[in-house]
């Protein structure tokens, strides 16, 4: 399975941006898809993620009211809308996606058993 991930880029304070990510490879059937971000110097965080077939939609405190997670319009395909953007949510940005049922928390990274390349977004003050 291949999780590859665009639509970053640059952009003001208060713009917008939406990201993709799409899921190739063997025959794909996601139970979950999550995105994370990484900004220079700092640990991975969870941003937003969705349990596929009931469409449960989970967010961090930080981007609550501003991002939004849902399915393509594609087969396998996943869509992060990023709107008001900060300074602060720079960062390269990462999908995942899991394919069977875990007792982990859906927030948590090893939660994951696939991860895209990453998607640089910088947002300018």
């Amino acid at each position: 399975v291949q999780l590859q991930a665009s639509g970053g880029g640059l952009v003001q304070a208060g713009g917008s941006l939406r990201l993709s990510c799409a899921a190739s490879g063997r025959t794909f059937s996601s139970t979950a898809m999550g995105w994370f971000r990484q900004a220079p110097g700092k640990e991975r965080e969870f941003v937003a993620a969705i349990w596929w077939s009931e469409g449960s939609t989970y967010y961090a405190d930080s981007v609550k009211g501003r991002f939004t997670i849902s399915r393509g319009d594609t087969e396998n395909t996943m869509v992060l809308q990023l709107n008001s953007l900060k300074p602060e949510d720079t960062a390269v940005y990462y999908c995942a996606a899991q394919v069977s049922r875990t007792p982990i928390m859906i927030t948590r990274a090893t939660f994951y058993a696939y991860w895209g390349q990453g998607t640089l977004v910088t947002v300018s003050s």
